[in-house]
């Protein structure tokens, strides 16, 4: 067995891949590249292609399948990148990465925290060296009621951290999680956005979720309501939200995660005019905290997150169960 991996990153990836590779048994190759045309020769000779969130093309995979491939197994708890669609045709597996929930529960509640204290613009302000005051006085977190969007393991963490601060806390979910009831109260998601003073999404990207934030959601919401989305940029329509930013309905955002994302993180891209309309936008917004797509980043994830790869091919390869693959 042997996988192969694309867009590999040798400074913090690649260390892992040894130790999962004696431990399942599995070989490996690699390049940092993410796949093109030019470079999918590479998986020649390989069982399984593991891919982050990159374009991922339906002719790839028919010349991945070609070679013999059966399984792609992503480094990521996304998947919307890979097209599914052929993937289904192709007979192709595939799986997602898991880790566990609190780096980004906890990186949610520091944004969370940064956008009531308004520390962007304390930090801007620093920078130049004004001191003052005006103009950056917070609120206390702990007087506030937050709206969690999407209850699963992720939501479900922040929710029981938040529950520490003394929060008031409502929560919205498809499935509401019983757990979650010790601490929160489930809502209606239009009495959710009516009744919270910071709201957090927590939810994949589907089509029916798409742009879940738009005009009309945010005309239901408090004046000066904080969004906060470590999640899936695709929830929120960026036009409405940088409408409601200008107009004052919308009193700051923390934004691991934007919409049309691809090609811009992970990459350098200094000097360089970005095609990203909203994203250039939302930068210039001093209570808009934006950063990119590095909720997940800590070691045990990143870790993580290498060795679900080995672990989903050892799984498919000898017939178990996979409690990470995706239904095609």
């Amino acid at each position: 067995m042997k996988i192969f991996f694309y867009a590999l990153r040798p400074f913090d990836e690649l260390p892992y891949c040894e130790p999962n590779r004696q431990k399942y048994g599995i070989d490996y190759a690699w390049t940092a590249e993410t796949p093109n045309p030019g470079n999918l020769q590479l998986a020649e000779g390989c069982d399984a292609v593991s891919t982050n969130p990159c374009e991922v093309r339906p002719e790839y995979l028919e010349a991945f399948a070609r070679m013999g491939v059966k399984y792609l197994p992503c480094r990521s708890i996304g998947y919307d990148h890979l097209p599914l669609d052929a993937a289904k045709r192709l007979g192709l597996r595939v799986s997602h990465s898991h880790y566990p929930p609190e780096g980004v529960a906890n990186y949610a509640v520091m944004l969370m925290l940064m956008a009531t204290r308004k520390m962007n613009q304390i930090m801007l302000r620093a920078a130049v060296q004004d001191y003052s005051l005006p103009g950056k006085m917070g609120r206390d977190l702990s007087g506030c009621t937050v709206g969690v969007v999407g209850t699963g393991k992720i939501g479900s963490t922040v929710i029981r951290h938040l529950s520490a601060f003394g929060c008031k806390l409502l929560a919205y979910d498809l499935y509401p999680n019983d757990a979650v009831r010790a601490w929160a109260d489930y809502v209606p998601l239009a009495e959710l956005y009516a009744r919270s003073d910071v709201i957090t999404l927590h939810l994949n990207a589907t089509p029916e979720n798409h742009h879940l934030i738009d005009a009309a959601a945010i005309a239901q919401m408090k004046d000066g309501v904080l969004l906060v989305n470590t999640a899936r940029g695709t929830l929120i329509d960026p036009q409405a939200l940088v409408e409601g930013l200008e107009s004052g309905k919308i009193g700051g955002a923390g934004l691991d995660v934007v919409e049309d994302e691809a090609g811009l993180c992970y990459y350098d891209r200094r000097g360089e005019a970005l095609a990203n309309r909203e994203l250039n936008l939302l930068r210039s917004f001093p209570n808009v905290i934006v950063s990119p797509h590095t909720a997940f980043y800590t070691d045990v994830n990143v870790a993580s997150m290498v060795e679900s790869a080995f672990e989903a091919t050892a799984a498919f390869a000898a017939g178990r169960p996979c409690p990470c693959e995706v239904p095609l």
